[in-house]
């Protein structure tokens, strides 16, 4: 017989065991340990025991779900009105997976329900991702993925609908050729490139989301003045004190003042941007972009990135939900 219950102090060998089973499913981080999960998970300020659910059948765990809520607008605490289910996750031989998956979902909507949740959605994109940047997807959460079918069948069942899709792409920079043409050379001619390591977060929310992360900061501004017109910033993949073998870089923010747009500068930007990544060894890029952000998608082809996998996000309308939601 299937039980659930919430996250208790026992259970972080419980959680690492359900996430290696899911070894060879797409967007799951392996290999991870407890350590890991306390580092990036566990030991968050906003990680609610009862917003994690496990499911048991008899001793044995079969899965797991997490729910909670992302932050306010000011960005200095959480807004409990709309409710996010970042994960469904039964263990790939479960006897029962739609049973467990639906009795998980059933239980993260309770929990959020009752602590004041009107809208509820489906997978975490940022900045609605509570939970699991660095462990599951690219460069952050990509909602739920496509590969993720019971989860998917899940959120269908329970009413909740597709309302958007995330791309995750890549880049190894052994491929990468740096466009150049005219238009780049006058923005190298008249642009200046400033690079800031070691970033420090702005807010409380981008704290408790990046502050396991090294932050890295471009900048571009004419020559002469002190008003950047872009900025780029990445994220190493792997968190503080975590090495790896082929070093991995995320772009998690990428901006250039309208008025410059479609005129190279973000071109220029990125490409020097991986250049000087290049020299220090990090050998692919990773992003994520919504797929109908088609501008975004025809930078990043045209500097090489290639599709890796497809998320959705999902939302499910209550009675309750204010009209102008």
């Amino acid at each position: 017989m299937i039980s659930f219950q919430p996250f208790r102090n026992t259970d972080p060998p419980v959680v690492t065991a359900i996430w290696r089973a899911q070894a060879g499913q797409p967007g799951y981080v392996q290999p991870v340990s407890v350590d890991l999960f306390e580092q990036l998970l566990f030991g968050k300020l906003h990680f609610d025991y009862d917003g994690l659910i496990l499911a048991r059948d008899g001793n044995r765990p079969v899965g797991m779900a997490h729910a909670g809520f992302g932050p306010n607008q000011s960005r200095d605490g959480l807004s409990h009105d709309v409710g996010i289910t970042s994960l469904i996750a039964p263990v790939p031989d479960c006897p029962a997976p739609e049973e467990v998956a639906a009795g998980l979902l059933d239980r993260c909507e309770a929990y959020l329900a009752e602590r004041g949740a009107k809208v509820f959605y489906g997978g975490g994109v940022r900045p609605m991702s509570p939970f699991y940047l660095g462990l599951y997807g690219g460069s952050e959460p990509p909602g739920v993925l496509e590969t993720d079918h019971v989860a998917r069948q899940a959120f269908a069942d329970h009413g909740y609908r597709e309302v958007d899709r995330t791309v995750a792409l890549k880049l190894p920079l052994e491929t990468f050729e740096a466009p150049f043409d005219r238009r780049q050379l006058q923005i190298r001619r008249q642009m200046v490139l400033e690079v800031q390591h070691d970033v420090p977060t702005r807010t409380w929310w981008d704290a408790l989301m990046l502050g396991d992360f090294d932050l890295t900061r471009l900048e571009i501004a004419p020559r002469g003045s002190d008003h950047p017109v872009g900025r780029a910033v990445f994220r190493n993949i792997e968190p503080i004190g975590v090495g790896a073998i082929g070093r991995r870089i995320g772009l998690i923010d990428l901006f250039v003042d309208e008025a410059l747009r479609r005129r190279g500068v973000a071109v220029y930007l990125l490409s020097e941007a991986f250049r000087q990544f290049g020299r220090q060894g990090v050998t692919m890029i990773e992003t994520q972009t919504m797929q109908h952000n088609t501008p975004a998608l025809a930078l990043l082809r045209k500097l090489g990135f290639g599709p890796v996998f497809q998320g959705s996000v999902f939302r499910k309308k209550t009675e309750e939900e204010p009209t102008d939601k």
